[in-house]
This record gives structure tokens, sequence and C-alpha cells, in this order.
């Protein structure tokens, strides 16, 4: 486990998303999250198969628990997912987008960077940028995405997190509304992930429902 932790602070370190800190009154352990594929099925103790999902990886986190228990918490909500798929749904034509490594595209301000502090057997870290582990982080991330696109929203796209939703009546419709999306986070510095966007298409899934003229259905 020491090697994969080690391998994701120098791919963090790289990236400049973290730095090294000799002293912070906050310091949070590093935990292990598991990467679930797909089910197996094993016997227990009685004989009794018993469906259990395969682990092809783990992932590193840092267990925030205690810093969250003392940070003042935002409410600002996430959109409601009926509704957004309400919305969605009946249009001839649609982009997909997705925001690249969304949370550490957030900075963290400068008197808070070592309230994010972890450790680990080779040293002291703190985040330069939002981790997924914050209480705030998904609240944060919205109100920062609907502050970038709040004229749009509804009109011509929706937005949940870091899925982008753009939508048009017509093929020239929907050109028109992905150019002034992409202008728009150019001006926001919002980095996308190319290779999950899907451009100008009929139909698409978006938070586990598939979209298109028809409605929407469960994926």
């Amino acid at each position: 486990m020491q090697d994969i932790v080690k391998k994701e602070v120098i791919k963090l370190l790289d990236a400049c998303l973290i730095y090294h800190i000799s002293d912070s009154p906050w310091v949070s352990p590093v935990l292990f999250v598991p990467k679930k594929g797909g089910m197996t099925v094993i016997t227990n103790e009685r004989n009794e198969l018993i469906p259990t999902p395969t682990v092809i990886g783990w992932r590193v986190g840092i267990d925030y628990h205690k810093l969250n228990d003392a940070t003042k918490k935002d409410h600002f909500p996430l959109p409601f997912i009926d509704q957004m798929l309400e919305i969605l749904s009946g249009k001839m034509f649609y982009c997909f987008l997705d925001g690249f490594s969304g949370y550490f595209q957030i900075p963290i301000a400068p008197e808070d960077l070592e309230k994010t502090t972890f450790t680990y057997p080779y040293g002291t870290f703190a985040y330069r940028r939002m981790h997924f582990g914050l209480c705030n982080a998904p609240a944060t991330f919205q109100c920062y995405m609907v502050a970038i696109f709040h004229d749009m929203i509804e009109e011509s796209m929706e937005v949940f997190m870091d899925d982008l939703s753009i939508f048009g009546s017509s093929f020239n419709h929907c050109w028109e509304n992905i150019r002034k999306m992409l202008a728009r986070c150019e001006e926001a510095n919002l980095v996308l992930n190319w290779e999950k966007c899907h451009f100008i298409v009929k139909e698409g899934i978006i938070l586990g429902h598939k979209i298109s003229r028809d409605g929407f259905e469960v994926d």
C-alpha cells in the first residue's frame, strides 16, 4: 500500500497540486478506497454462495472527518435530478461534456492550505487545490459552475457538478450554444476532458439516464 501512496504523492507533486509542509495543527491520515470492478461469487463458512464485488485497484484518499466536523457547512444546493432530466429531454441535438479533474480546478485560499495537511511515512503535505474529501467540495464546485453559466442554465444547458449538457432544437442551434459555452469555459479557465466529451449527438447518457428527443429512461 505504501508504494501506491508514494506513486500518488509523486504524481501530485509533479502536477503542483500538493506541497511539502513541515508543521500544521491540522493533520489527516491517508486512507484507501477500493476501485470496484464487476461481481463475483464466493462461498462463505456455511457453504452459501455470496455475490461480492471484485476489487481491481485502490484509490488514495484522505480521511478528513475531523476537519469536516469543524468546518462550517456550505448549503449551496445541487440540482434536482428529475427536474434537470425533464429540461434536457425532448431536444433534437445534444453535447455532453466533462470537466477535467473537476475539484482540482478550484484553488484553496492561502490561509486555508495548511488545513488540508495529510501525512504518510515519507512526509507531510498539503493541497493547493480542492480535494474531493472536503465536505464543502460538492457545494463549492456547483456554485462555481453556476456562477460561470448562470445565464445559460435551463435556457441552453444544464450543469451537475462537472457534467455539462448542452442542447438545441436544431443542429445550428446546438452548434451556437456549444460555441457560446466553450467561449465561457475559455474565459473562466475551465478545463474539459476531451476524451469524455460528445458533440452534436441525438442521444446520450447523463447521471445514469439515457436522454433523447423521445424523453429519458434509466440506462
